[in-house]
């Protein structure tokens, strides 16, 4: 069979195709014997299609080579498209030749295992329907935020992964040995884009970020994928209306790009084409207040985890923003607000249905004195930041930025029980294989 003929599997379901000769190839994804007739439901990229191929036609060297093939094992095949309405579809192709380009092995995976022995086989299990239409959807969540930006006219940048400074704090980062000197894993990539914001006044990157965080939630991974974006002549106004935009956007792209994949996934499209913004607005110091009055132990300057995130959005439907949060909490580089010393113009935009913070984000401090006032007292070394507060002393304007992190805006949108289910090979701090 030669490849350059081969089709695509959904040819066969095609308004032409039947009663047409066609030759698929792929993987089994299960199959049966009747003893004179064989029944394969086979894959690749555009879907599944059922095969039945008679021994009689196939020949018994063909038919119980085919016979024998396991479940993920490769075949090849060439035969007529016949409308059933038994099968998947409604169609199959009956074949005329079967060839075997791998019988495979009993395949291991299966119902009813332990989540340590699927995480173990990561690998293999990347195969089932439901991780094959999750990162589908995800690749088409990429497509449509970077269709945003491009349509802001944000500029795509690269910056390094690599670190000499711990941006936000040296007990979250992964410390490494930089030819005898010390460097991180990125965090953020926020300083380095907030250098090149000046000559492009708009950019975002979209890199890996690392957290050497030891919490064990259904929101935390150690490796994540992070869209960070900075925005000159931008304050908190207009970068919370920015991101309502960027997140109903790709909602409703994916509700009309993957609704077959959201199917198979249970969450109908129509609830993300519903999303609308304005979203929700509440203040910290309102947060802490509906918390306390539920039973919460926290008073001002109390951080925000799980399980206070999920009070406040549990029964909404939108998103919230929750804002100004006090400066102790957030990072150096957060502006004070005007009106209100204590606080930072900052807010995070926590998911509805009590998923958590998907975005976090704020205005940046102009002023070099603050800043360096802010990272002595974070214990963090000034002059290891100086190139950073270069960046105030030649041209600094007034901005904003926030960072997103995708598995955890997928995590929302899939209604994923834990977020390692979003992404293919999880980094938690018990794995980091395979």
């Amino acid at each position: 069979m030669s490849p350059e003929r081969f089709a695509p599997i959904r040819a066969a379901f095609g308004p032409e195709a039947l009663g047409r000769p066609v030759r698929v190839r792929g993987w089994v994804l299960r199959s049966r014997s009747s003893g004179g007739i064989l029944f394969v439901v086979l894959r690749d990229r555009t879907g599944s299609v059922q095969v039945t191929g008679r021994r009689d036609v196939l020949g018994e060297a063909a038919f119980e080579a085919a016979e024998h093939v396991q479940a993920e094992g490769a075949i090849e095949v060439e035969g007529l498209v016949a409308e059933d309405r038994r099968a998947p579809g409604g169609r199959e192709v009956r074949a005329s030749a079967i060839r075997v380009v791998d019988a495979g092995q009993p395949f291991p995976i299966f119902a009813d295992q332990t989540e340590e022995f699927r995480l173990d086989k990561r690998h293999l299990v990347v195969r089932s329907p439901e991780h094959v239409a999750t990162f589908r959807v995800k690749a088409e969540l990429l497509r449509a935020l970077r269709e945003f930006l491009e349509r802001e006219e944000v500029l795509e940048t690269t910056p390094p992964i690599l670190s000499g400074n711990a941006a936000e704090g040296g007990a979250e980062a992964f410390q490494i040995d930089y030819f005898g000197r010390p460097g991180y894993l990125s965090q953020t990539a926020q300083l380095y884009l907030e250098a090149l914001l000046f000559p492009n006044e708009r950019v975002y990157a979209l890199t890996p970020s690392f957290r050497a965080e030891k919490s064990r939630t259904p929101r935390h991974l150690t490796e994540y994928l992070h869209l960070e974006v900075e925005l000159a002549w931008c304050d908190l106004a207009g970068l919370l209306e920015f991101e309502e935009r960027m997140v109903v956007g790709a909602a409703r792209a994916l509700a009309e790009r993957c609704a077959e994949e959201l199917a198979v996934l249970g969450r109908p499209p129509d609830e993300l084409r519903a999303l609308a913004a304005p979203f929700p607005r509440l203040r910290y110091a309102e947060a802490i207040d509906r918390l306390a009055a539920q039973g919460f132990p926290v008073r001002w300057g109390s951080d925000l985890g799980t399980a206070e995130e999920r009070a406040l959005t549990v029964e909404e439907r939108s998103p919230v923003f929750v804002t100004h949060f006090p400066k102790e909490l957030k990072a150096f580089y957060m502006l004070r607000s005007p009106d209100d010393p204590r606080t930072v113009e900052a807010a995070d935009l926590l998911a509805p249905e009590g998923y958590g913070e998907m975005i976090g984000g704020s205005c940046r401090e102009t002023d070099v004195d603050r800043l360096a006032e802010r990272l002595r007292a974070s214990g963090a070394s000034v002059p290891e930041y100086e190139w950073y507060l270069d960046l105030r002393r030649h041209g600094s304007v007034p901005h904003a930025g926030f960072g997103l992190g995708v598995e955890r805006m997928l995590r929302w949108i899939l209604r994923r029980e834990h977020i390692r289910e979003t992404t293919p090979f999880p980094r938690t701090p018990s794995r980091h294989t395979p």
